[in-house]
């Protein structure tokens, strides 16, 4: 069985260049892969397009390589907790294509599936439709969207084995599964790394084949994104 285990991010990330198109897993702050996006921040490529569903916050996940201005477009469905974000998108520093989250999913299946293009009437009329081909399903309009083509994508799971299975747990279990497999090179992070073998197969929700490279991260700070509490009575 092929070992697709490297010691760290330094070993896991090498490859990564400037102008190169990233996909990121998670969900706000839940599931993001921290330990690659700090050696992204560290190795100081530039010009990176990044697929991720949101871009983190101003101090954690993606913001950190927005404060760097490694980021030259983002390609997400939802921004609205990040005011660097915001002031780049506003003032042009920043290329911003926002669509649909169903939209960004299925881009992501459809590239780990082989897919080069599907039809799906989310965004059709509206600006997320425009210039796209569109076409009429059961009396239904649809706009033509294609997947994606990402050279590296990094991911976070739970507990995941030396050949690449993956389990993800809660949360985290929303968009990394999609992007495993949906680039050239996929890249696993997890919180525990166990030898070929020892995961049940039955909860396994990634297989290996998806998996180029897996490493064993450290410290995950799990931040809560936005917490909102009730005022003493």
């Amino acid at each position: 069985m092929i070992k697709k285990k490297v010691p760290s991010a330094v070993e896991a990330l090498k490859g990564v260049e400037s102008g190169m198109t990233l996909m990121l897993g998670g969900f706000g702050l839940c599931g993001i892969p921290e330990n690659s996006i700090a050696r992204l921040v560290a190795l100081g490529v530039k010009d990176l397009t990044c697929i991720s569903n949101n871009a983190g916050v101003d101090d954690f996940g993606l913001g950190l390589l927005l404060q760097n201005h490694q980021i030259k477009k983002m390609i997400s469905s939802y921004v609205g907790e990040n005011d660097e974000f915001e002031r780049q998108m506003l003032s042009g520093e920043l290329e911003v294509d926002l669509i649909p989250q169903g939209s960004l999913a299925e881009r992501c299946r459809a590239a780990q599936a082989g897919v080069p293009a599907f039809y799906t009437p989310a965004g059709y009329g509206t600006e997320v439709g425009e210039g796209k081909e569109s076409r009429e399903f059961n009396g239904k309009m649809h706009i033509l969207e294609h997947a994606f083509d990402a050279d590296f994508a990094f991911v976070k799971a739970w507990k995941g084995d030396e050949a690449g299975n993956l389990i993800f747990k809660g949360t985290a279990r929303n968009f990394n599964p999609v992007m495993c497999g949906a680039a050239r090179i996929t890249v696993a992070e997890v919180e525990e790394l166990v030898p070929a073998g020892e995961l049940d197969p039955n909860a396994i929700h990634i297989p290996g084949i998806f998996v180029q490279r897996i490493y064993q991260g450290e410290r995950y700070e799990k931040r809560i994104e936005q917490r909102t509490v009730r005022k003493p009575a």
